[in-house]
């Protein structure tokens, strides 16, 4: 039987802006079991003790090659039995994505791509998006409890952004985008935000 697990995600865009604004004191007051963040633009010998080793717990930290960009990290109070980028080098060059297994439960945090001007990014964006849902996939067909967290970048129904139509031709509202995250969630995934916030 899966116990009650604590999960929280957050794009803090940039770890170290994000600390001086108080992120290390809302992260140990939150009790979280697992931490996940996105975008903290950092590698390892830039992070003070403080970032890298909360009291209580443990740090992974997967970083863009480039500096100062992308990234992803993930506290918990309990060592995962096994954690590992996706295994495709051009998402982990940037960072991409961390899959972490505590027992059976699965947690991918994700940063996904964003899709950039005029859809510069959008056939990168949506590789990353397949190879996210068949490890995903992949995962619960092995008998995990599976999470997906982390910053998607797509606003996916009208209800998410106050001016839609007007948004329709711009990054994180393509219709391309919007139609990934329409196939993810009826092939049985669970958008949770839209559980507990319906617009």
């Amino acid at each position: 039987m899966l116990k009650t697990m604590k999960i929280i995600s957050w794009n803090v865009n940039g770890v170290r802006a994000a600390h001086k604004k108080g992120l290390m004191d809302f992260m140990t007051s939150s009790d979280a079991d697992v931490f996940c963040i996105q975008e903290t633009k950092a590698h390892l010998e830039q992070l003070t003790k403080e970032i890298f080793a909360p009291e209580g717990y443990e740090s992974w930290w997967h970083s863009a090659e480039r500096r100062g960009y992308s990234g992803t990290a993930i506290w918990a109070k309990k060592q995962p039995d096994s954690l590992e980028p996706l295994g495709v080098e051009e998402f982990d060059n940037e960072g991409r994505i961390q899959v972490a297994l505590f027992g059976d439960v699965a947690v991918l945090n994700g940063y996904f791509p964003n899709s950039q001007a005029e859809g510069a990014r959008l056939d990168y964006k949506l590789r990353f998006n397949a190879a996210i849902k068949e490890r995903a996939d992949t995962l619960v067909s092995e008998g995990k409890t599976v999470v997906v967290t982390g910053d998607f970048n797509v606003s996916h129904k009208p209800i998410d952004l106050a001016r839609p139509e007007a948004n329709e031709k711009n990054p994180g509202y393509l219709p391309e985008e919007r139609a990934w995250m329409d196939s993810f969630i009826d092939g049985g995934w669970t958008d949770t935000f839209r559980m507990f916030e319906t617009g």
